[in-house]
Protein backbone atom coordinates (compact mmCIF):
# COMPACT_ATOMS: atom_id res chain seq x y z
CA UNK A 1 0.00 0.00 0.00
CA UNK A 2 1.23 3.47 -0.91
CA UNK A 3 -1.02 6.19 0.49
CA UNK A 4 -1.37 9.91 0.11
CA UNK A 5 -1.64 11.18 3.67
CA UNK A 6 -4.90 12.74 4.74
CA UNK A 7 -2.82 15.44 6.43
CA UNK A 8 -1.63 17.35 3.36
CA UNK A 9 1.01 19.76 4.55
CA UNK A 10 0.55 21.97 1.51
CA UNK A 11 -3.00 22.59 2.61
CA UNK A 12 -1.64 24.32 5.68
CA UNK A 13 0.24 26.71 3.46
CA UNK A 14 -2.62 28.80 2.15
CA UNK A 15 -3.71 31.94 3.93
CA UNK A 16 -6.31 31.40 6.65
CA UNK A 17 -5.78 27.64 6.24
CA UNK A 18 -7.91 26.90 3.20
CA UNK A 19 -8.02 23.23 2.24
CA UNK A 20 -8.80 21.38 -0.94
CA UNK A 21 -10.91 18.91 0.95
CA UNK A 22 -14.37 20.47 0.80
CA UNK A 23 -16.91 17.71 1.50
CA UNK A 24 -19.39 17.91 -1.34
CA UNK A 25 -21.92 15.71 0.39
CA UNK A 26 -23.13 18.53 2.64
CA UNK A 27 -25.68 21.11 1.55
CA UNK A 28 -26.82 21.32 -2.06
CA UNK A 29 -25.55 18.75 -4.55
CA UNK A 30 -22.28 19.77 -6.15
CA UNK A 31 -23.75 20.06 -9.62
CA UNK A 32 -26.60 22.31 -8.46
CA UNK A 33 -24.84 25.46 -7.37
CA UNK A 34 -25.96 29.06 -7.04
CA UNK A 35 -22.35 30.13 -7.63
CA UNK A 36 -20.65 30.69 -11.01
CA UNK A 37 -19.72 27.54 -12.97
CA UNK A 38 -16.71 25.48 -11.95
CA UNK A 39 -13.55 26.52 -13.77
CA UNK A 40 -11.15 23.82 -14.95
CA UNK A 41 -7.59 23.93 -16.19
CA UNK A 42 -6.97 23.13 -19.82
CA UNK A 43 -3.28 24.11 -19.94
CA UNK A 44 -0.38 24.29 -17.55
CA UNK A 45 3.31 25.13 -17.56
CA UNK A 46 5.46 22.13 -16.72
CA UNK A 47 8.98 22.52 -18.11
CA UNK A 48 11.80 20.04 -17.57
CA UNK A 49 14.19 21.19 -14.84
CA UNK A 50 17.80 22.13 -15.42
CA UNK A 51 19.40 19.51 -13.17
CA UNK A 52 22.76 17.79 -13.13
CA UNK A 53 22.45 14.20 -14.25
CA UNK A 54 24.50 13.14 -11.22
CA UNK A 55 21.80 14.62 -8.99
CA UNK A 56 19.01 13.08 -11.07
CA UNK A 57 20.62 9.66 -10.79
CA UNK A 58 20.86 9.91 -7.00
CA UNK A 59 17.24 11.08 -6.78
CA UNK A 60 16.09 8.26 -9.07
CA UNK A 61 17.84 5.57 -7.01
CA UNK A 62 16.54 6.85 -3.67
CA UNK A 63 13.01 7.27 -5.02
CA UNK A 64 12.94 3.85 -6.69
CA UNK A 65 14.66 1.55 -4.21
CA UNK A 66 13.11 2.63 -0.92
CA UNK A 67 9.65 2.92 0.56
CA UNK A 68 8.54 5.93 2.60
CA UNK A 69 8.83 3.76 5.70
CA UNK A 70 12.57 3.58 5.06
CA UNK A 71 12.48 -0.05 3.99
CA UNK A 72 14.71 -0.86 1.01
CA UNK A 73 13.29 -2.47 -2.12
CA UNK A 74 15.42 -5.30 -3.56
CA UNK A 75 14.70 -4.80 -7.26
CA UNK A 76 13.13 -2.39 -9.73
CA UNK A 77 9.53 -3.16 -10.66
CA UNK A 78 7.37 -1.60 -13.36
CA UNK A 79 4.87 -2.48 -16.07
CA UNK A 80 6.22 -4.04 -19.25
CA UNK A 81 4.45 -3.33 -22.53
CA UNK A 82 1.33 -1.18 -23.08
CA UNK A 83 -0.45 -0.11 -19.89
CA UNK A 84 -4.24 0.09 -19.61
CA UNK A 85 -6.26 2.18 -17.15
CA UNK A 86 -9.96 1.93 -16.31
CA UNK A 87 -12.27 3.68 -13.87
CA UNK A 88 -14.96 1.93 -11.82
CA UNK A 89 -17.43 3.23 -9.24
CA UNK A 90 -19.43 6.43 -9.09
CA UNK A 91 -17.14 8.93 -10.78
CA UNK A 92 -17.09 12.61 -9.80
CA UNK A 93 -17.92 14.91 -12.70
CA UNK A 94 -14.38 16.28 -12.99
CA UNK A 95 -12.51 12.97 -13.07
CA UNK A 96 -12.60 12.14 -16.77
CA UNK A 97 -11.38 15.59 -17.82
CA UNK A 98 -8.43 15.41 -15.46
CA UNK A 99 -7.64 11.78 -16.27
CA UNK A 100 -7.58 12.42 -20.02
CA UNK A 101 -5.21 15.34 -19.54
CA UNK A 102 -2.93 13.32 -17.27
CA UNK A 103 -2.76 10.33 -19.62
CA UNK A 104 -2.02 12.70 -22.50
CA UNK A 105 0.89 14.19 -20.57
CA UNK A 106 2.24 10.77 -19.59
CA UNK A 107 2.22 9.73 -23.23
CA UNK A 108 3.81 12.90 -24.60
CA UNK A 109 6.18 13.97 -21.80
CA UNK A 110 7.16 10.67 -20.15
CA UNK A 111 6.73 8.68 -23.39
CA UNK A 112 4.84 5.91 -21.60
CA UNK A 113 2.51 3.70 -23.66
CA UNK A 114 -0.58 4.16 -21.49
CA UNK A 115 -4.25 4.43 -22.45
CA UNK A 116 -7.70 4.35 -20.90
CA UNK A 117 -10.11 1.52 -21.70
CA UNK A 118 -13.76 0.96 -20.83
CA UNK A 119 -13.40 -2.65 -19.59
CA UNK A 120 -14.07 -3.32 -15.89
CA UNK A 121 -10.49 -4.57 -15.36
CA UNK A 122 -7.19 -3.18 -16.57
CA UNK A 123 -3.55 -3.02 -15.51
CA UNK A 124 -4.53 -0.08 -13.31
CA UNK A 125 -8.09 0.09 -11.97
CA UNK A 126 -9.11 3.44 -10.50
CA UNK A 127 -11.81 2.90 -7.89
CA UNK A 128 -13.95 5.99 -7.19
CA UNK A 129 -15.34 5.37 -3.70
CA UNK A 130 -16.73 7.39 -0.78
CA UNK A 131 -14.05 8.89 1.43
CA UNK A 132 -15.42 6.93 4.38
CA UNK A 133 -14.46 3.64 2.72
CA UNK A 134 -10.87 4.81 2.42
CA UNK A 135 -10.77 6.09 6.01
CA UNK A 136 -12.33 2.87 7.31
CA UNK A 137 -9.50 0.96 5.65
CA UNK A 138 -6.66 3.44 6.29
CA UNK A 139 -7.64 6.21 8.74
CA UNK A 140 -4.72 8.52 7.87
CA UNK A 141 -5.02 8.20 4.08
CA UNK A 142 -6.76 10.48 1.62
CA UNK A 143 -6.25 7.93 -1.19
CA UNK A 144 -3.93 5.03 -1.89
CA UNK A 145 -2.61 2.52 -4.41
CA UNK A 146 -2.12 -1.21 -3.84
CA UNK A 147 -0.44 -3.95 -5.91
CA UNK A 148 -1.92 -7.19 -7.27
CA UNK A 149 -5.55 -6.16 -6.69
CA UNK A 150 -8.27 -4.40 -8.69
CA UNK A 151 -11.06 -3.79 -6.16
CA UNK A 152 -11.55 -2.79 -2.54
CA UNK A 153 -12.84 -6.28 -1.77
CA UNK A 154 -9.64 -7.82 -3.11
CA UNK A 155 -7.52 -5.40 -1.15
CA UNK A 156 -9.51 -5.99 2.03
CA UNK A 157 -8.86 -9.74 1.85
CA UNK A 158 -5.19 -9.50 0.85
CA UNK A 159 -3.91 -6.36 2.60
CA UNK A 160 -1.98 -8.30 5.28
CA UNK A 161 -0.54 -10.89 2.91
CA UNK A 162 2.51 -11.00 0.66
CA UNK A 163 0.24 -10.35 -2.30
CA UNK A 164 -0.24 -6.68 -1.33
CA UNK A 165 3.33 -6.16 -0.06
CA UNK A 166 5.35 -3.84 -2.27
CA UNK A 167 8.66 -5.28 -1.06
CA UNK A 168 7.62 -8.73 -2.30
CA UNK A 169 6.77 -7.42 -5.77
CA UNK A 170 8.95 -8.52 -8.70
CA UNK A 171 6.84 -7.12 -11.58
CA UNK A 172 3.78 -4.91 -11.91
CA UNK A 173 0.85 -6.35 -13.80
CA UNK A 174 -2.24 -5.28 -11.85
CA UNK A 175 -2.78 -2.44 -9.37
CA UNK A 176 -5.71 -0.59 -7.85
CA UNK A 177 -5.98 3.09 -7.03
CA UNK A 178 -8.62 4.20 -4.53
CA UNK A 179 -9.80 7.80 -4.89
CA UNK A 180 -12.51 9.59 -2.88
CA UNK A 181 -15.51 10.59 -5.02
CA UNK A 182 -17.13 12.95 -2.51
CA UNK A 183 -14.43 15.61 -2.07
CA UNK A 184 -13.47 18.69 -4.08
CA UNK A 185 -12.41 18.26 -7.72
CA UNK A 186 -8.90 19.42 -6.85
CA UNK A 187 -8.46 16.81 -4.13
CA UNK A 188 -9.64 14.10 -6.54
CA UNK A 189 -7.18 15.32 -9.17
CA UNK A 190 -4.31 15.65 -6.70
CA UNK A 191 -4.84 12.06 -5.57
CA UNK A 192 -5.07 10.95 -9.19
CA UNK A 193 -1.71 12.49 -10.11
CA UNK A 194 0.21 11.21 -7.09
CA UNK A 195 -1.26 7.71 -6.99
CA UNK A 196 -1.03 7.11 -10.74
CA UNK A 197 2.59 8.32 -10.73
CA UNK A 198 3.42 5.88 -7.95
CA UNK A 199 1.42 3.06 -9.53
CA UNK A 200 3.68 3.50 -12.54
CA UNK A 201 6.99 4.36 -10.92
CA UNK A 202 8.77 5.37 -7.70
CA UNK A 203 7.17 4.65 -4.33
CA UNK A 204 9.23 6.95 -2.11
CA UNK A 205 8.97 10.67 -1.29
CA UNK A 206 11.93 12.97 -0.67
CA UNK A 207 11.65 16.27 1.20
CA UNK A 208 14.74 17.58 -0.59
CA UNK A 209 12.98 17.75 -3.98
CA UNK A 210 11.68 21.30 -4.53
CA UNK A 211 9.72 20.66 -7.71
CA UNK A 212 8.08 17.26 -7.45
CA UNK A 213 4.95 15.45 -6.28
CA UNK A 214 7.39 12.90 -4.82
CA UNK A 215 7.72 15.12 -1.75
CA UNK A 216 5.89 14.81 1.55
CA UNK A 217 5.31 18.56 1.76
CA UNK A 218 2.69 18.10 -1.02
CA UNK A 219 3.27 21.61 -2.34
CA UNK A 220 3.21 20.27 -5.89
CA UNK A 221 0.05 18.32 -6.54
CA UNK A 222 0.22 18.06 -10.35
CA UNK A 223 3.05 16.10 -11.98
CA UNK A 224 5.95 18.43 -12.74
CA UNK A 225 8.60 18.44 -15.45
CA UNK A 226 10.94 16.73 -12.97
CA UNK A 227 8.39 13.99 -12.32
CA UNK A 228 7.89 13.36 -16.02
CA UNK A 229 11.65 13.09 -16.51
CA UNK A 230 11.89 10.54 -13.67
CA UNK A 231 9.01 8.52 -15.16
CA UNK A 232 10.54 8.70 -18.63
CA UNK A 233 13.79 7.29 -17.25
CA UNK A 234 11.80 4.66 -15.32
CA UNK A 235 10.32 3.38 -18.59
CA UNK A 236 13.52 3.53 -20.61
CA UNK A 237 14.00 0.35 -22.69
CA UNK A 238 17.40 0.06 -20.99
CA UNK A 239 15.65 -0.85 -17.70
CA UNK A 240 13.52 -3.87 -16.88
CA UNK A 241 11.90 -5.71 -14.00
CA UNK A 242 14.23 -7.39 -11.54
CA UNK A 243 17.22 -5.08 -11.95
CA UNK A 244 19.11 -4.47 -8.74
CA UNK A 245 20.08 -1.10 -7.33
CA UNK A 246 23.65 -1.53 -8.64
CA UNK A 247 22.49 -2.53 -12.11
CA UNK A 248 20.16 0.47 -12.36
CA UNK A 249 22.85 2.83 -11.04
CA UNK A 250 25.24 1.60 -13.70
CA UNK A 251 22.66 2.10 -16.47
CA UNK A 252 21.27 5.49 -15.44
CA UNK A 253 24.13 7.65 -16.78
CA UNK A 254 23.43 6.35 -20.28
CA UNK A 255 19.69 6.94 -19.95
CA UNK A 256 20.03 10.44 -18.53
CA UNK A 257 22.57 11.42 -21.16
CA UNK A 258 19.92 10.66 -23.78
CA UNK A 259 16.87 12.27 -22.17
CA UNK A 260 18.57 15.18 -20.37
CA UNK A 261 21.66 16.18 -22.39
CA UNK A 262 21.79 19.59 -20.68
CA UNK A 263 22.37 17.80 -17.40
CA UNK A 264 25.82 16.70 -18.52
CA UNK A 265 27.19 20.22 -18.18
CA UNK A 266 25.45 21.29 -14.95
CA UNK A 267 27.34 21.12 -11.65
CA UNK A 268 25.92 18.60 -9.18
CA UNK A 269 24.53 19.81 -5.85
CA UNK A 270 24.69 16.43 -4.03
CA UNK A 271 21.91 17.25 -1.56
CA UNK A 272 22.08 15.51 1.80
CA UNK A 273 19.48 13.01 2.93
CA UNK A 274 16.74 14.16 5.27
CA UNK A 275 17.06 12.80 8.84
CA UNK A 276 14.01 10.95 10.12
CA UNK A 277 14.05 13.23 13.19
CA UNK A 278 13.45 16.27 10.97
CA UNK A 279 10.56 14.55 9.20
CA UNK A 280 8.92 13.66 12.51
CA UNK A 281 9.42 17.18 13.85
CA UNK A 282 7.76 18.69 10.77
CA UNK A 283 4.85 16.25 10.94
CA UNK A 284 4.29 17.07 14.61
CA UNK A 285 4.58 20.82 14.05
CA UNK A 286 2.01 20.85 11.24
CA UNK A 287 -0.15 18.01 12.52
CA UNK A 288 -3.62 18.56 13.98
CA UNK A 289 -3.42 16.32 17.04
CA UNK A 290 -0.60 17.78 19.13
CA UNK A 291 -0.91 20.50 21.75
CA UNK A 292 0.43 23.89 20.72
CA UNK A 293 3.41 23.62 23.09
CA UNK A 294 4.40 20.30 21.49
CA UNK A 295 3.97 21.75 18.03
CA UNK A 296 6.16 24.73 18.87
CA UNK A 297 8.86 22.46 20.32
CA UNK A 298 8.72 20.32 17.21
CA UNK A 299 9.03 23.33 14.92
CA UNK A 300 12.01 24.55 16.94
CA UNK A 301 13.58 21.10 16.62
CA UNK A 302 13.04 21.14 12.85
CA UNK A 303 14.79 24.51 12.68
CA UNK A 304 17.65 23.29 14.88
CA UNK A 305 18.22 20.27 12.66
CA UNK A 306 18.02 22.36 9.50
CA UNK A 307 20.65 24.74 10.84
CA UNK A 308 22.89 21.88 12.03
CA UNK A 309 22.66 20.23 8.61
CA UNK A 310 23.70 23.49 6.97
CA UNK A 311 20.64 23.52 4.73
CA UNK A 312 20.14 26.69 2.71
CA UNK A 313 17.27 25.50 0.51
CA UNK A 314 13.62 24.59 0.71
CA UNK A 315 13.94 22.33 3.76
CA UNK A 316 15.33 25.24 5.80
CA UNK A 317 12.56 27.42 4.40
CA UNK A 318 9.89 24.85 5.23
CA UNK A 319 11.09 24.66 8.84
CA UNK A 320 10.70 28.45 9.15
CA UNK A 321 7.31 28.16 7.52
CA UNK A 322 6.24 25.50 10.03
CA UNK A 323 7.27 27.74 12.92
CA UNK A 324 5.30 30.60 11.41
CA UNK A 325 2.22 28.42 11.19
CA UNK A 326 2.57 27.35 14.82
CA UNK A 327 2.92 30.86 16.30
CA UNK A 328 0.75 32.91 13.92
CA UNK A 329 -2.28 33.12 16.22
CA UNK A 330 -0.48 33.79 19.49
CA UNK A 331 2.26 36.01 18.06
CA UNK A 332 1.52 37.33 14.55
CA UNK A 333 4.63 39.50 14.46
CA UNK A 334 6.92 36.57 15.21
CA UNK A 335 5.07 34.55 12.59
CA UNK A 336 5.76 37.27 10.04
CA UNK A 337 9.48 37.07 10.76
CA UNK A 338 9.38 33.32 10.24
CA UNK A 339 7.48 33.67 6.97
CA UNK A 340 9.94 36.32 5.77
CA UNK A 341 12.82 33.96 6.60
CA UNK A 342 11.08 31.20 4.67
CA UNK A 343 10.67 33.57 1.73
CA UNK A 344 14.39 34.40 1.71
CA UNK A 345 15.44 30.75 1.59
CA UNK A 346 12.85 29.91 -1.05
CA UNK A 347 13.97 32.79 -3.27
CA UNK A 348 17.53 31.44 -3.08
CA UNK A 349 16.38 27.96 -4.19
CA UNK A 350 15.60 27.19 -7.85
CA UNK A 351 12.25 25.53 -8.50
CA UNK A 352 10.39 27.06 -5.54
CA UNK A 353 8.09 29.59 -7.24
CA UNK A 354 5.04 27.70 -6.00
CA UNK A 355 6.39 27.61 -2.44
CA UNK A 356 6.90 31.37 -2.63
CA UNK A 357 3.28 31.80 -3.71
CA UNK A 358 2.09 29.93 -0.62
CA UNK A 359 4.25 32.10 1.64
CA UNK A 360 2.89 35.20 -0.09
CA UNK A 361 -0.62 34.28 1.04
CA UNK A 362 0.52 34.40 4.66
CA UNK A 363 2.36 37.69 4.25
CA UNK A 364 -0.52 39.27 2.34
CA UNK A 365 -3.08 38.08 4.87
CA UNK A 366 -1.12 39.83 7.62
CA UNK A 367 -0.84 43.04 5.57
CA UNK A 368 -4.61 43.05 5.00
CA UNK A 369 -5.24 42.54 8.71
CA UNK A 370 -3.10 45.64 9.32
CA UNK A 371 -5.09 47.66 6.78
CA UNK A 372 -2.16 47.82 4.31
CA UNK A 373 -3.94 47.19 1.04
CA UNK A 374 -1.22 48.41 -1.33
CA UNK A 375 1.41 46.32 0.42
CA UNK A 376 -0.80 43.25 0.11
CA UNK A 377 -1.37 43.90 -3.60
CA UNK A 378 2.38 44.06 -4.19
CA UNK A 379 2.89 40.79 -2.31
CA UNK A 380 0.17 38.98 -4.26
CA UNK A 381 0.91 40.27 -7.77
CA UNK A 382 3.89 38.04 -8.72
CA UNK A 383 2.18 34.81 -7.72
CA UNK A 384 -1.25 34.67 -9.35
CA UNK A 385 0.18 33.40 -12.63
CA UNK A 386 2.35 30.89 -10.75
CA UNK A 387 -0.75 29.37 -9.18
CA UNK A 388 -2.45 29.27 -12.57
CA UNK A 389 0.51 27.65 -14.33
CA UNK A 390 0.77 25.04 -11.59
CA UNK A 391 -2.97 24.34 -11.88
CA UNK A 392 -3.66 24.98 -8.21
CA UNK A 393 -7.21 26.31 -8.03
CA UNK A 394 -7.33 26.45 -4.22
CA UNK A 395 -4.21 28.62 -4.13
CA UNK A 396 -5.33 30.70 -7.13
CA UNK A 397 -8.74 31.46 -5.63
CA UNK A 398 -7.14 32.27 -2.27
CA UNK A 399 -4.78 34.77 -3.91
CA UNK A 400 -7.66 36.35 -5.82
CA UNK A 401 -9.82 36.63 -2.70
CA UNK A 402 -6.94 38.25 -0.85
CA UNK A 403 -6.49 40.64 -3.79
CA UNK A 404 -10.18 41.55 -3.59
CA UNK A 405 -9.89 42.44 0.10
CA UNK A 406 -6.75 44.50 -0.58
CA UNK A 407 -8.59 46.37 -3.35
CA UNK A 408 -11.44 47.07 -0.97
CA UNK A 409 -8.95 48.56 1.47
CA UNK A 410 -7.76 50.85 -1.33
CA UNK A 411 -11.37 51.90 -2.03
CA UNK A 412 -11.28 50.21 -5.46
CA UNK A 413 -14.64 48.58 -4.91
CA UNK A 414 -15.65 47.75 -8.47
CA UNK A 415 -12.29 46.11 -9.17
CA UNK A 416 -12.62 44.14 -5.94
CA UNK A 417 -16.03 42.84 -6.94
CA UNK A 418 -14.74 41.73 -10.35
CA UNK A 419 -11.76 39.90 -8.86
CA UNK A 420 -13.93 38.24 -6.22
CA UNK A 421 -16.35 37.04 -8.90
CA UNK A 422 -13.45 35.67 -10.94
CA UNK A 423 -12.23 33.71 -7.93
CA UNK A 424 -15.47 31.80 -7.38
CA UNK A 425 -15.21 29.37 -10.29
CA UNK A 426 -11.69 28.43 -9.19
CA UNK A 427 -12.84 28.18 -5.58
CA UNK A 428 -15.52 25.68 -6.61
CA UNK A 429 -12.85 23.48 -8.19
CA UNK A 430 -10.44 23.97 -5.29
CA UNK A 431 -12.78 23.77 -2.29
CA UNK A 432 -15.82 21.89 -3.58
CA UNK A 433 -19.33 22.58 -2.42
CA UNK A 434 -21.07 25.93 -2.04
CA UNK A 435 -20.82 25.89 1.74
CA UNK A 436 -17.04 25.38 1.58
CA UNK A 437 -16.62 28.20 -0.94
CA UNK A 438 -18.79 30.58 1.10
CA UNK A 439 -16.88 29.66 4.26
CA UNK A 440 -13.64 30.60 2.51
CA UNK A 441 -15.15 33.91 1.38
CA UNK A 442 -16.15 34.73 4.97
CA UNK A 443 -12.82 33.60 6.36
CA UNK A 444 -10.74 35.83 4.11
CA UNK A 445 -13.18 38.76 4.38
CA UNK A 446 -12.75 38.59 8.17
CA UNK A 447 -9.13 39.68 7.73
CA UNK A 448 -10.25 43.09 6.51
CA UNK A 449 -10.41 45.55 9.44
CA UNK A 450 -13.05 47.56 7.57
CA UNK A 451 -15.37 44.55 7.84
CA UNK A 452 -14.83 43.88 11.50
Amino acid sequence: MKARAALLLAMALNACTPTTGGDVSRGAPFTESSLPPVKVFTTGHHTSPLRANNDLALDFIELSFRLESGRDLPVLTRFEGPITVTVVGEQPASLQHDLRRLIGRLRSEAQIDISQISAPRANITINAVPRKQIRDMLPQAACFVAPNVSTMEEYRSSRKTKQANWSQLRARTRLAIFLPNDVSPQEVRDCLHEELAQALGPLNDLYRLPDSVFNDDNVHTVLTGFDMMILRAYYSPKLHNGMTRGQVAATLPHILREINPRGETVSARFSTRTPIQWKRAIETALGPSSKNSARRSAAAEALRIAEAMGWQGQRRAFAHYAMGRVVKHENPREAQQQFLAAKRYYIATPGTALHQAYVATQLAAYSISQGKGQEALQLIAPHVETARQNENAALLSTLLLLRAEALDLENRTSEAQAVRLDSLGWARYGFGSDWAVRAKLREIASLNPLKG
